[in-house]
C-alpha cells in the first residue's frame, strides 16, 4: 500500500507540459527533438531574437497520421515554440488527434473575413491555454496549408521583432 501511495505522489508531482507532439514538449531539451525526430537538423537562429536562439526543422513527421513538416524554437536550451504546417486536406484528422490528446479546446471558430473584389475568406481556428503555454491550430478553409502553433509566454509577439 505504501508503494502505491508513493507513485501516485510521484506521478501528481511529476511536471505533465500540456502540449507535446510525439513525445517532444514545451519546455524539452534538443536532444529530445532529435530522439524523436532523428532527420531534424538543427542550427542556430539566423536573425536576432529575445525568443529563440536556435531552431530545429524537420521536413517529415507524422501527426495523427497526417504528413506534417514541424520548426521548433529552442531559447537558453529550452523548447519556446513549435511550428506545424500541413495540408489542409488532413485538418479533420488533425483536429481529432489534438482533441483526443489535449481534450477540449477553450475555442473553436470559423471566421468569414469579407472581402471587397474577391472572395470571402473563411479561417478555421482551434485554441487550448494553459497557464503561459498556447497552441493554436488555424487554416484557411479554401487554401492547401494549415498550421499548428505551439507556443510558451510571449513566444508569437517576440520571434520577429526587428531588434
Amino acid at each position: 500500500m505504501k508503494n502505491v501511495a508513493l507513485l501516485v505522489l510521484c506521478l501528481a508531482t511529476t511536471p505533465v507540459s500540456a502540449y507535446e507532439i510525439n513525445g517532444v514538449a514545451l519546455g524539452g531539451r534538443e536532444a529530445d527533438v532529435q530522439k524523436a525526430f532523428p532527420s531534424a537538423r538543427c542550427k542556430p537562429l539566423e536573425w536576432k531574437s529575445d525568443a529563440a536562439d536556435r531552431r530545429c526543422d524537420d521536413a517529415r513527421i507524422s501527426l495523427g497520421g497526417a504528413e506534417a513538416r514541424i520548426t521548433v524554437f529552442f531559447k537558453g536550451g529550452a523548447i519556446q515554440a513549435m511550428d506545424l504546417r500541413f495540408n489542409g486536406k488532413d485538418l479533420e484528422r488533425v483536429k481529432d488527434a489534438l482533441r483526443t490528446r489535449w481534450g477540449a479546446p477553450q475555442a473553436e471558430a470559423t471566421e468569414i473575413f469579407a472581402a471587397k473584389d474577391r472572395k470571402d475568406r473563411s479561417v478555421y481556428k482551434m485554441r487550448w491555454e494553459k497557464g503561459a503555454d498556447r497552441a493554436v491550430l488555424s487554416a484557411q478553409l479554401d487554401k492547401k496549408r494549415a498550421t499548428l502553433e505551439i507556443s510558451r509566454g510571449k513566444f508569437p509577439d517576440e520571434i520577429y521583432r526587428v531588434r
